[in-house]
């Protein structure tokens, strides 16, 4: 199956979030894989000063294009174009692009039936370089 990331849904189309969250899983008729395309233009925090993590679930981040400021617990790491970042279970993370340039990050992960991901409220501070939502 091929399939185009620009067909799949939006999940950030009509809201306040920056940028833009596409599941290819279902698309690309995926039974065991989840596949997501993040974009994050410059200058935004993706997940506005939040953060997540996945009980069960093991994330493979593989960058494509721009910079991205990543947090994985305590530690925060600048994370390039031509980077995969692996994220064990559990492990609480975040990522903002206060960078000039776009971002293009794949999600790839074992598809589940069930929710996973906790939201992390307040995971980090504000950036200055990054804003919180297209509206502002």
């Amino acid at each position: 199956m091929i399939v185009k990331a620009d067909d799949a849904r939006d999940f950030y189309a009509g809201t306040d979030v920056p940028g833009e969250f596409r599941r290819l899983s279902d698309m690309l008729g995926c039974q065991q894989l989840a596949v997501t395309l993040i974009r994050i233009p410059p200058h935004s925090d993706f997940e506005q000063g939040t953060g997540h993590y996945h009980d069960e679930v093991e994330e493979v981040y593989i960058i494509t294009r721009g910079t991205l400021t990543m947090r994985f617990g305590d530690d925060v790491k600048k994370v390039s174009a031509g980077t995969a970042v692996r994220v064990a279970p559990k492990t609480p993370r975040s990522h903002r692009n206060e960078g000039d340039e776009p971002v293009d990050m794949w999600a790839v992960s074992r598809h589940l039936s069930h929710p996973d991901a906790t939201k992390i409220d307040e995971f980090w501070p504000a950036s200055d370089k990054a804003k919180q939502n297209h509206r502002t």
